[in-house]
């Protein structure tokens, strides 16, 4: 300890120049700043700790960036992993619950750009609550969405790890498939009204990757509505669904009637599990590897 006197002691002026070159040594800890899908820049004071979900994506991309013990509400269906079905409910997806929101006093909210409400989004905003803005549109997007969102959570080493993990996987897809002989293909990813996606959907980016040829691709529509007589006219060789469970290909019957569909024909109708291909979040490689699978069966069939 140094005492006060006319003159520092030498020990005195080593002890504090000792303190000041470890104070020079540990940088100062940076607020988190990232830039969310809408081109804003989301600035939080410190890593955030009580997260809301405001889409079932959203809660998976969150728990996959290591900030699952991070999240303190999610909207209905939010269930996978197994532990996300135990969050506080804060509405739909659709509607919101802003007084349920606020209630848990978040720290960050993370929206869905193209499907949450936007008017309630905003009021959120307007009332302090950080908000980043979630629209993934390709697989790379997934991947910098997680290390994005591990920033927010101070997460980094899991995040990027999860993003490293996925490109990796697509990569090897994409290797695995450049050569393979095109399939056309109507994918199903509603029943009333039949909806399919356009060629900027992440599913048709998955399509892509397998080999397959979207046949409604071209459409301007994100999600566009066809009709029967539509995907007819189109012949694909492949149908297929995603339904509205796990385990419920369903969707897939109402076709069988029209017998001269090449899909039908050669008995090309195959299920994808909707939580695989349908959220933009790592599952998706697992649902790509079973989509690339059955149009393996299809090219065997040919």
């Amino acid at each position: 300890m140094c005492r006060k006197t006319g003159k520092m002691s030498a020990s005195c002026q080593f002890f504090l120049l000792s303190l000041c070159l470890m104070t020079a040594a540990v940088p100062a800890l940076a607020a988190p700043c990232v830039q969310d899908d809408s081109g804003r820049q989301v600035c939080l004071e410190q890593p955030a700790n009580r997260i809301i979900a405001l889409s079932p994506g959203a809660t998976e991309l969150l728990f996959a960036a290591g900030a699952g013990e991070k999240v303190v509400g999610a909207v209905s269906f939010s269930d996978y992993p197994p532990a996300a079905e135990k969050l506080p409910r804060v509405g739909s997806y659709k509607r919101l619950d802003l007084e349920a929101v606020l209630a848990l006093k978040p720290d960050l909210i993370i929206a869905w750009r193209s499907g949450n409400p936007m008017e309630q989004v905003e009021r959120l905003q307007a009332m302090g609550v950080p908000v980043y803005h979630s629209e993934p549109r390709r697989f790379d997007d997934i991947s910098t969405t997680l290390e994005r969102l591990a920033v927010l959570a101070g997460t980094e080493a899991v995040g990027q790890g999860a993003a490293d993990a996925l490109r990796s996987g697509m990569d090897s897809l994409r290797q695995r498939y450049a050569e393979a002989a095109p399939v056309t293909v109507f994918y199903q990813v509603w029943e009333e009204p039949l909806m399919t996606v356009n060629n900027d959907h992440l599913i048709s980016e998955a399509i892509e990757i397998c080999g397959g040829v979207n046949v409604f691709g071209e459409l301007a529509s994100l999600a566009p509505k066809i009709s029967r007589e539509a995907v007819l006219a189109k012949d694909p060789e492949v149908i297929i669904a995603g339904g509205m469970g796990e385990d419920d290909p369903a969707w897939l019957d109402p076709w069988k009637q029209f017998s001269s569909l090449r899909a039908v024909q050669y008995d090309n109708l195959f299920f994808v599990a909707p939580s695989t291909l349908q959220r933009p979040t790592p599952q998706m490689l697992a649902g790509t590897r079973t989509l690339c699978s059955h149009l393996d069966t299809v090219r065997a069939r040919d």
